[in-house]
């Protein structure tokens, strides 16, 4: 049986991407460039262990004037742990969103947050229609987030300031892992993957990753 993809090489491994038998060649090449990879795909899976993302060049890192320390991150956990799992959620829930959406989404959400600090709002929006609901589930997540901690202590205790600074953290780790692939999801792989973790030993928030 011809490869689904090429139609030259003998196929040799079922692909839930495109629904058929493809040959190895195609997978590591259209893996997440054409072909819109499950997560839960066993070669996908297999290819994360060896995935080495693309060197970034740190002056390509947005935002490096915000600093965002082991500390920080430390003594706002509850809140590192819910956009983690509000950005998951929004990313993995919008059809056909990959990181690059996510990454969009993220961008806006920081200056949006940046000009908060300043005291004269505006809202930023990607004119990339995913990136746009990603954005808006995140968004909806965090004013709920909010609310139900103001509840909770009977005063705003959510500061502006520390949103952002999460937000920017964030931003770094999809630098850091997205892996530029067209289609990748290496990204909301890596929060899924953290989040389902979660119940497991409890590791600090960023502890294993390096922030430029």
């Amino acid at each position: 049986m011809a490869c689904k993809i090429c139609n030259v090489r003998r196929a040799r491994r079922s692909c839930p991407g495109v629904g058929g038998e493809i040959c190895s060649v195609c997978c590591g090449t259209d893996r997440e460039v054409t072909v819109s990879c499950p997560l839960d795909c066993v070669y996908l899976r297999e290819a994360r262990t060896h995935e080495k993302p693309p060197r970034v060049d740190p002056k390509q890192i947005p935002n490096l004037d915000i600093e965002v320390s082991d500390s920080f991150l430390r003594e706002r956990e509850a809140l590192v742990a819910f956009l983690m799992q509000a950005v998951a959620e929004a990313g993995l829930s919008t059809p056909k969103a990959v990181d690059y959406d996510v990454r969009a989404a993220l961008d806006a959400l920081v200056r949006t947050s940046r000009t908060r600090e300043t005291g004269l709002y505006y809202e930023t929006r990607p004119d990339n229609l995913l990136a746009a609901a990603v954005l808006d589930r995140i968004q909806k997540g965090l004013e709920e987030f909010r609310q139900a901690a103001a509840k909770r202590h009977g005063i705003e205790v959510t500061r502006d300031a520390d949103v952002l600074g999460v937000l920017v953290f964030l931003q770094r780790i999809e630098y850091q892992i997205n892996n530029g692939r067209q289609r990748g999801r290496a990204f909301l792989d890596f929060l899924r993957s953290e989040m389902e973790s979660a119940s497991g030993p409890q590791t600090q928030p960023g502890s294993s990753l390096v922030l430029p």
